[in-house]
């Protein structure tokens, strides 16, 4: 095939060049529209900027100016762009599904249902919060254990459970060298999870005899697991996990490494596992960081070239699932499958939608499998190696984030390593303040939560679940982007059972509807936030009509909906009446700026705008009302 000259591809050889300068002057112009009159250059740009946690900052634009530097090829160097030079082409990623149904006979059923149709590892919980050990061989009636890897998931105490896997291989005639899987051990996880060090050095010495074992007679197998799930879902920021992990996987090599393994060996006996969320940008960032922090790991720790390539499996975040509305969950998870798979991870499990309510049904599984299955055949991501390689936005994002990652190993580190630091509450303490953050961005809507936070539906009919079993607990704490508004409506849920109606607010809302459509909608999705059902009424007359509705809505408050030009006219007139009329608090949708103090001598309680702390206000209203 002839090759084009050069000028046959400049598809924009007609169109002047454009600056950075020019494009922030277009920015300035937008900037002035809304109020903005002294802001120039760069400044403007950075008032387009979105602060993430850890300090990083998302430009609205980046350039070949942006670039970090060269950043090697797919399975070479710092692995950055990939675990494999083929990345996940040939095999696509490994489609792994969650399975923790205690009963073994139930158990089989769903995981032979999942390997028939998309499923290529099994990701099985046993013991106390799952199959129990003596029903695995049950459980794995049927499954080709030379084909199929299973993936332990013993709560970091793999001893018992391993031991039946490897058994489990023997009895089924599967040769060593074709053996799959992970055994799942992971102590210091398992030290977060609880705060309890009981058992730890049997767990160590169990892991490292494991390693040895492994190491020696099964080659495809792993042993290790360095889950970093724990610090994800106690609140912790992506460079957190990534800095957790890092500490662990060193102490997992510091301990193999004094039973005998070479460095090389030891590294092959672990696999990390991470959160993908439905921030997609994020996500990829945090897997192709991973991996080159990773690699740095190995090379300062003596491994040689091309040894420190990360075995990364990514779960699908459960601090974005919810419980109400939990069908959005389907989306959130596509966005994290997609996120996890362009990353690079060798492994993806997408949780089923419904996994927050209890243990999955059928339909939630098939999904789940399907997420990955579309994403693979149907659009195809696993046809191109390292999709996001070369853009500047996604560069630049890894390259802060593996910075802050690295910072805080460091520390975790002068602390004494992972242990020390869980045990000194360092940890702890650094993953409670980052949720503290989160938690009061959620609050205000800063961090939407579709179906809860933002657009909830008071009607829908609850998603009822089999219980799971409960996880470890007692050590670090596991957290919800939900949770604050759950509790809101679990009040509301409690009221409407105990007198057969939800608490309601009266929307006035005042003049066309031109003038109070946009008020009327925020105020309805503000309150309903907390199940209070919202009363529409447009009162186009005088301040009489509007106490008349009022009282004919049956609402205990009230809340004044419209412009600001119409407020200036009727709100103060109105917010007396409603007041006579018996509401026993008003609201004023919008800002109230210099008539603050005349609309609330007239009545005026509270004001809500986009900002407001939503749930310290719902939960004062629902207080007020009664709503126990």
């Amino acid at each position: 095939m002839t090759a084009l000259p050069d000028d046959e591809l400049g598809l924009a050889a007609d169109f002047p060049d454009a600056s950075r300068e020019q494009w922030q002057r277009l920015v300035e112009g937008v900037l002035r529209k809304t109020g903005k009159e002294d802001v120039h250059g760069k400044d403007a740009e950075d008032a387009l900027a979105t602060r993430l946690e850890d300090g990083l900052t998302v430009q609205p634009l980046y350039t070949a100016e942006d670039g970090s530097g060269p950043v090697g090829v797919p399975g070479f160097g710092s692995f950055l762009r990939g675990s494999r030079p083929e990345g996940n082409t040939v095999e696509s990623w490994d489609v792994r599904q969650r399975h923790a149904q205690p009963d073994p006979k139930l158990a089989n059923e769903a995981i032979l249902a999942d390997l028939e149709n998309g499923v290529t590892s099994v990701w099985l919980t046993v013991g106390p919060g799952g199959v129990p050990v003596s029903g695995l061989a049950t459980a794995l009636d049927g499954v080709y254990l030379d084909l199929a890897p299973v993936v332990l998931d013993t709560d970091g105490d793999a001893g018992e459970a391993a031991r039946a896997l490897l058994a489990l291989y023997a009895d089924r005639g599967v040769p060593k060298e074709a053996a799959l899987g992970s055994l799942g051990a992971d102590p210091v996880g398992r030290v977060a999870r609880t705060g309890s060090e009981d058992g730890l050095d049997r767990r160590l010495a169990e892991t490292r005899e494991l390693a040895a074992l492994c190491a020696r007679e099964y080659p495809k197998v792993r042993t290790v697991t360095v889950d970093a799930l724990p610090y994800h879902e106690a609140g912790g920021s992506a460079a957190q996990e990534l800095g957790c992990s890092l500490a662990t996987g060193v102490a997992y090599l510091r301990e193999l490494t004094e039973a005998g393994l070479s460095v090389e060996s030891a590294l092959a006996q672990l696999e990390f596992r991470y959160a993908a969320s439905a921030d997609q940008f994020l996500t990829i960032a945090k897997f192709r960081a991973a991996r080159r922090l990773w690699a740095r790991v190995a090379e300062v720790s003596g491994a040689p070239a091309g040894t420190g390539a990360q075995h990364q499996h990514a779960v699908t975040s459960p601090v974005m699932m919810t419980r109400r509305d939990p069908w959005v969950n389907m989306l959130r998870t596509t966005v994290a499958c997609l996120g996890a798979g362009v990353g690079g991870a060798n492994a993806v499990t997408v949780l089923p939608f419904d996994s927050a309510l209890g243990l999955p049904d059928a339909f939630a599984r098939r999904i789940a499998r399907n997420t990955s299955s579309i994403l693979i055949e149907e659009s195809h991501l696993a046809r191109v190696v390292d999709p996001a390689g070369g853009s500047w936005y996604v560069e630049q994002l890894t390259e802060e984030l593996a910075r802050a990652a690295w910072a805080w190993f460091q520390e975790i580190e002068r602390a004494g390593g992972q242990l020390a630091a869980l045990r000194s509450g360092l940890v702890a303490e650094r993953l409670a303040a980052t949720w503290q953050e989160r938690s009061a961005k959620l609050a205000k809507r800063r961090e939407p939560v579709t179906g809860v936070s933002e657009f909830p539906h008071l009607d829908e009919q609850p998603v009822e679940r089999e219980p799971a079993p409960a996880p470890l607990g007692g050590g670090l704490p596991r957290v919800r982007r939900d949770e604050a508004f759950e509790a809101l409506r679990a009040r509301s849920d409690a009221h409407l059972a105990a007198t057969g109606a939800r608490p309601r607010v009266f929307l006035a809302a005042l003049g066309s509807a031109a003038a109070h459509t946009a008020r009327a909608s925020f105020a309805s999705n503000f309150f309903r936030t907390a199940g209070i059902e919202p009363v529409h009424e447009p009162v186009t007359v005088d301040a009489a009509s509007a106490a008349a509705a009022y009282t004919a809505s049956g609402a205990t408050i009230a809340c004044l909906c419209s412009s600001d030009t119409l407020y200036a006219e009727q709100a103060e007139a109105v917010a007396k009446e409603l007041k006579s009329a018996g509401a026993r608090r008003v609201f004023l949708a919008g800002r109230p700026g210099e008539a603050r103090t005349a609309y609330e001598r007239a009545g005026v309680d509270e004001f809500v705008f986009v900002g407001s702390d939503v749930v310290a206000v719902l939960s004062s209203v629902l207080d007020q009302m009664g709503v126990a």
